[in-house]
Order: structure tokens, then C-alpha cells, then sequence
């Protein structure tokens, strides 16, 4: 019978190989767009939220061998195909060859980086919250290819385009699942719900 990785097992298996409290908020931040998208598309909200948790297991000890080693280890604990494939998909055209295809994938593909955009955008407001933010304050840092340099809008674009959704639409699902998690990825900030 085929083992269905559960939460606590993926969230053990991040910390054994992360340590760095910014990784381990980044994972967490996927996590939670990846649940509120499965929601939004009446998808498996476990299996995603899972996926967008250990989807960059390998990167801190293995930043040379990113997706690589994380499909070594996955397979190593018996996960199965389909939650492999998605992680390593995550990485394509930049690490991997492996072609988002499904509709968990294409999500986890497009929000990965996003959620960098959001978080940094967040933290720069007088809340420090994306509580009360609006997708206009993050197209508005989108432009400034200074601001957040390291987060490729290239990459967004493409996954917003594997989607078939506008970057606008794409960012507020973003905004919305980050604030389902806003206390655990330290951007509650000071706004009171």
C-alpha cells in the first residue's frame, strides 16, 4: 500500500535538513498558499500544503544539487511518485528538466518565488504585515527591479502563464494564503485582525 507522507513527518524531515529560521519560514509560507489554492480549486489541501512544505528540503546543506537531492531523499523515505515529481518540477528550466504539468505543480511553480516578492514587500510597510496589504503595494515593488533583486519575475510570469491567470490575481492568492500563517512566517506585523 502506498505511504501518504503526513504533515508532521514533512515538517521533520524540513528541520532535520534546515536550520536557517528564513528557509524554514519561506517553506512555511508556501505551504500555506499552496492549502489556500487547493481550497480555492477544490484540490487535496493536505497533499499540496505538504508539497509546498518540503519543496525546498535540500536547499540549504545542497544549494549545488537543489531538486536532486531532494528527490534522493524523498525516494530514500518512500514518497510517492506524484509528490516527488511536483517538488522537482518546481525548479524547471532552472535547475531541473522536469515540466510543471499538473495543476499542483503549475501553483507551486508561479507562488515559489512570489512569496519572496510578498514577504519582502511586507516587511517594508508601516504594519510589517501582510495582514492589511493589497495586491497593488506588491505590483507596485514588481517594477522596481531593485527592490527584492533576487526574486525572479520572470519566473512568476511563467507560472502565471502555465495558469492561465493575470500576475494581479496570482499575487492576491498569494497575499491570502500568507495571511492564513501570518504569526508562524514572523508578518502579523502590528495590525489587530
Amino acid at each position: 500500500m502506498l505511504k501518504i507522507p503526513t504533515r508532521a513527518e514533512a515538517l521533520e524531515l524540513l528541520k532535520k535538513y534546515n536550520q536557517t529560521e528564513s528557509l524554514i519560514k519561506h517553506a512555511l509560507a508556501v505551504e500555506g498558499v499552496m492549502r489556500y489554492c487547493a481550497r480555492q480549486k477544490n484540490a487535496d489541501e493536505e497533499k499540496w500544503g505538504v508539497v509546498g512544505l518540503i519543496h525546498d528540503l535540500d536547499y540549504e546543506q545542497f544549494p549545488d544539487e537543489h531538486c536532486k537531492k531532494t528527490e534522493a531523499i524523498l525516494r530514500e523515505h518512500d514518497w510517492p511518485e506524484e509528490y516527488i515529481r511536483a517538488v522537482i518540477s518546481h525548479g524547471y528550466g532552472i535547475c531541473t528538466d522536469v515540466e510543471p504539468q499538473s495543476e499542483m505543480e503549475k501553483v507551486l511553480f508561479a507562488i515559489d518565488e512570489l512569496t519572496g516578492l510578498v514577504a519582502t514587500t511586507a516587511l517594508v510597510r508601516p504594519s510589517k504585515s501582510v495582514l492589511d496589504m493589497k495586491p497593488k503595494s506588491v505590483k507596485k515593488k514588481w517594477k522596481d527591479k531593485r527592490f527584492a533583486a533576487g526574486v525572479d519575475r520572470s519566473i512568476i510570469q511563467r507560472g502565471a502563464d502555465m495558469l492561465g491567470v493575470q500576475v494581479a490575481d496570482l499575487i492576491q492568492d498569494t497575499i491570502m494564503g500568507m495571511r492564513e500563517v501570518a504569526e508562524e512566517i514572523g508578518l502579523k506585523g502590528s495590525v489587530t485582525p
